[in-house]
């Protein structure tokens, strides 16, 4: 154990190795030795010292020297692969991300149809009777879709953010919506006003804003009339000691 000590020492400051921890048996002869570090920068670390003797030696040589962490050490944070590590907006100008070949949001841009009868045949191009993504080689798959709808729906473009809680009316019944194509038709379409936070955004139809095309300017209260005070006209006053109504001039009181 001193010699160990010693040797740790060697790795750091002799007052940055404190008391001894443990002594674990990791083979025939072969012992590690452990210290508590006392660097600051190290908190919660060892110096561990792997001390051995040969067969038929009798002396005890210095294997490994290290420092390991210990209970309550600061570790840096586990490796994580740089796809998962992506976030939105992380992309820059210039900066180039390619989508991996099996990326589970994208499928072939079209579906093989067999032929039949004479297009077979002839051998013309196969082409023709295939479902086309528009020249693009991959679309969107059905969990893309779904991953894409997902995140719209429950960002600040679907119906919990603030500024649809509080708007007049939803996005669907707006005449700047315009519906987006396919089945996202069903749930989303793109804002076209121009004084909307949302312009040029998908937007989804239950979502809502103060720009919708169909709000009325807010009608202003009418003044109420100012009071006019009648003074040549007269009340009437009852008279308990003769029970007889006379007319008395408001003016006189």
């Amino acid at each position: 154990m001193e010699l160990a000590r010693s040797v740790a020492t060697e790795i750091g400051r002799p007052e940055w190795v404190g008391e001894h921890i443990s002594a674990t048996v990791e083979g025939d002869r072969l012992v590690t030795h452990r210290f508590s570090c006392l660097d600051p920068a190290y908190p919660g670390w060892n110096y561990a010292v792997t001390v051995v003797r040969a067969a038929r030696a009798r002396r005890v040589t210095v294997n490994e020297v290290a420092l390991v962490a210990g209970t309550g050490a600061l570790l840096a944070p586990s490796w994580v692969p740089w796809k998962e590590r992506l976030l939105p907006g992380d992309l820059g100008v210039g900066d180039i991300l390619p989508a991996a070949e099996d990326d589970e949001r994208l499928a072939p841009g079209y579906g093989q149809v067999p032929l039949e009868g004479e297009l077979a045949e002839e051998g013309t191009d196969r082409q023709i009777s295939w479902e086309l993504g528009l020249g693009r080689s991959r679309v969107l798959s059905e969990a893309g879709r779904a991953q894409a709808a997902q995140r719209w729906y429950s960002g600040e473009s679907g119906p919990s953010s603030a500024i649809a809680a509080s708007a007049p009316a939803n996005c669907g019944s707006c005449g700047f919506l315009l519906p987006l194509a396919g089945e996202m038709r069903q749930m989303f379409g793109v804002c076209a006003n121009e004084y909307a936070p949302d312009d040029g955004r998908v937007v989804s139809l239950d979502h809502g804003c103060g720009a919708h095309s169909e709000v009325s300017r807010p009608t202003e209260p009418e003044e109420a009339p100012a009071p006019v005070i009648d003074e040549l006209g007269y009340d009437t006053v009852v008279f308990d000691d003769t029970s007889e109504l006379e007319l008395v001039s408001a003016r006189e009181g």
